[in-house]
């Protein structure tokens, strides 16, 4: 039960990672490599607003949300839409951009143990005996929310069915007259925030640190191309793979192997099966 009942709570931590670098790439074609940046900036920014600004938390986390989905609609006004096309540069100029901002932070002073969130609901229980904190409840509760809320967003959302129509055929949907730059701001906002939202939810369970900014990046970039690139149902279905993978390793090996685990997932479904589970693009690729 231990097993099951923590395999799925990891299974919907990785879904919360992922589900952001999922999204710009599904709608835009855009692999935002500096995912994980965002999401160690959205942790410091709320410890920020907290201890230096004395904000209470719900007001932290509204102001860092909004500042994610600015510096995400930036990331793309400001960089990628010069370079938008070209595959090799947009990975270059998204993954160096990540790159400075977690090491920048590094360079400030932002290191250690000493910085930590507060968990949104103290106190655990026990299911069929076995210990739980709330906190963890909390990351499978929101993860349903969020995934539930994109679908709804995306299938009875004007915005959200522009978005879709752009994942589906770009070409098309701009001949409908949907604006490609525009989605793709608006897709590298929603990204952005969700990448935020998922560090809200997680890092109250450890530390704040630098380092989990590669590691959330590694996870994410894991549970896209299980899934298929551009694929919500194959990314969600690899979390869950990943997940449980990772909580038996731990388990019966060591537990500093789960991120070897998510190294051996991409570097088996690029050899098995390099468009992943759902994915369509080597199919595409083999039909023409």
């Amino acid at each position: 039960m231990d097993i099951l009942i923590y395999g799925i709570v990891n299974s919907f931590s990785l879904a919360l990672m992922a589900i952001g670098f999922t999204l710009v790439y599904g709608i835009s074609r855009l692999p935002n490599f500096a995912h994980g940046a965002l999401y160690v900036i959205t942790g410091f920014g709320v410890w920020w607003f907290i201890h230096q600004l004395h904000l209470n938390y719900v007001l932290s986390i509204l102001f860092a949300l909004i500042l994610m989905g600015l510096i995400g609609a930036g990331i793309y006004r400001f960089v990628l839409i010069r370079v938008r096309g070209m595959a090799t540069s947009e990975i270059i100029a998204t993954y160096a951009l990540g790159l400075a901002i977690l090491e920048f932070l590094r360079w400030r002073g932002f290191k250690g143990m000493t910085y930590t969130l507060p968990v949104f609901i103290e106190g655990s229980i026990h299911i069929a005996g076995v210990p739980i904190d709330l906190q963890r409840i909390m990351v499978i509760a929101i993860g349903i929310v969020v995934v539930s809320f994109m679908w709804l967003f995306t299938h009875y959302n004007k915005t959200g069915l522009a978005l879709r129509g752009m994942a589906q055929d770009e070409h098309a949907a701009m001949m409908l007259g949907i604006d490609s730059d525009r989605m793709a701001i608006i897709a590298m906002a929603i990204g952005s925030i969700l990448a935020g939202l998922s560090a809200i939810v997680l890092l109250p369970l450890g530390n704040i640190v630098v380092e989990a900014g590669y590691n959330v990046l590694i996870l994410s970039i894991a549970v896209c191309i299980v899934g298929g690139l551009g694929s919500w149902v194959g990314a969600i279905l690899a979390a869950f793979m990943i997940g449980f993978v990772q909580i038996l390793t731990v388990r019966y090996i060591q537990s500093h192997f789960h991120m070897v685990v998510a190294l051996l997932a991409i570097i088996l479904t690029l050899i098995l099966r390099p468009s992943g589970l759902f994915g369509r693009q080597k199919e595409l690729e083999e039909r023409v």
